[in-house]
């Protein structure tokens, strides 16, 4: 449950036990006091933590195992670990949850999927029971519980960036893969990092950027009918605590934004908002734009003239009938400028 250090602290200079789960520093109570206490003022004496204990009934490597904390992040969030042949072990909420965890899994492919159910583990009401995902129907499971998932069927997420088109919600104004994926490289992703993507259309670039490493993404997108879309998309992935989306025109909102390691413009691209955006960026920012029309590509050759960086040009065509046979379908000509700002 969410904790609060509140009660805690109004006891400090006293001598005060706090009892928490057996691993407190995994999403826990004990880094959250750690984090408001000074050295010495705290010891911690753990017990063996939830995965340890699943880990040993189930005879798994933990380094080998994806262990999640599933208490308030949506089940969503398993879609970029459903690998066929990966192993689980996810902390849940109540047992309920644990229900709606194995719909989600037969509903991605995964139905095949082997869910050990492990409840009050180290305790005196421990128990193990396994099903399979498409089969499952306990309604008697009691919290503290673990699930141990053994992922059947489905081939799961590339890690590459650069993922199908058709994995997301859009109107057909997406950045396409190709192009999606050289974006990427260009962008950089790093643990931690914030990306803004700016004129975000279908969040295909924010969601893309947490998928491939970088840590937080804010999607801004100014056209109301496609705000379903981008939300839609973001909670699919299971990202939701992650990007944060803000509605209208970005020159007009970043300068309220938090500050950002990186920034992909995306569209709403005019020399002024090109200034206004190059003023708030700090030094070692990364910057990437896109250009398809002539007039943002004379833009961003006067941009890349003046503060340095790299343009590519960017041509792809794909094939398709041609009569009976086949021919080449050019796509729209592409500019790409990235550039980090120095100074």
């Amino acid at each position: 449950m969410p904790f609060s250090v509140d009660p805690v602290l109004a006891l400090r200079g006293r001598r005060v036990a706090v009892l928490a789960s057996g691993d407190p520093f995994w999403h826990g109570a004990g880094a959250v006091l750690a984090e408001r206490l000074v050295p010495g003022e705290w010891r911690a004496h753990p017990a063996p933590s939830s995965f340890s204990l699943a880990a040993a009934r189930l005879g798994w490597r933990i380094e080998t195992t994806v262990c999640l904390g599933l208490h308030a992040a949506p089940v969503e969030s398993l879609r970029a670990h459903l690998h066929d042949g990966a192993r689980l072990i996810c902390l849940m909420r109540d047992g309920a949850a644990c229900g709606v965890l194995a719909a989600y899994l037969a509903g991605q492919g995964c139905g095949d999927s082997w869910v050990h159910i492990l409840e009050a583990l180290g305790g005196p009401r421990e128990r193990q029971r396994t099903v399979d995902a498409s089969g499952y129907d306990l309604a008697d499971v009691i919290a503290p519980v673990a699930l141990g998932i053994e992922v059947a069927g489905g081939p799961g997420l590339p890690r590459t960036p650069g993922l199908p088109d058709d994995l997301f919600a859009h109107d057909g104004q997406i950045t396409k893969r190709p192009v999606r994926a050289l974006t990427l490289s260009a962008l950089a992703p790093r643990p931690g990092e914030v990306l803004w993507d700016l004129g975000a259309g279908t969040g295909s670039i924010a969601i893309e950027w947490c998928l491939a490493g970088g840590g937080r993404a804010v999607a801004v997108e100014r056209r109301a009918d496609r705000m379903g879309a981008l939300r839609a998309n973001i909670a699919a992935f299971g990202l939701g605590s992650r990007i944060v989306v803000a509605e209208g025109d970005w020159p007009d909102l970043v300068a309220d934004l938090p500050p950002c390691d990186a920034v992909f413009v995306g569209g709403g691209l005019t020399a002024q908002g090109l200034e206004h955006l190059w003023s708030r960026l700090r030094p070692g920012t990364r910057l990437v734009a896109n250009a398809v029309t002539l007039e943002t590509e004379a833009l961003l050759t006067h941009a890349a003239a003046r503060h340095g960086g790299e343009l590519l040009r960017i041509e792809l065509a794909a094939a398709a009938p041609l009569g009976a046979f086949r021919g080449w379908v050019p796509a729209r000509p592409l500019v790409q400028w990235s550039v980090t700002r120095c100074v």
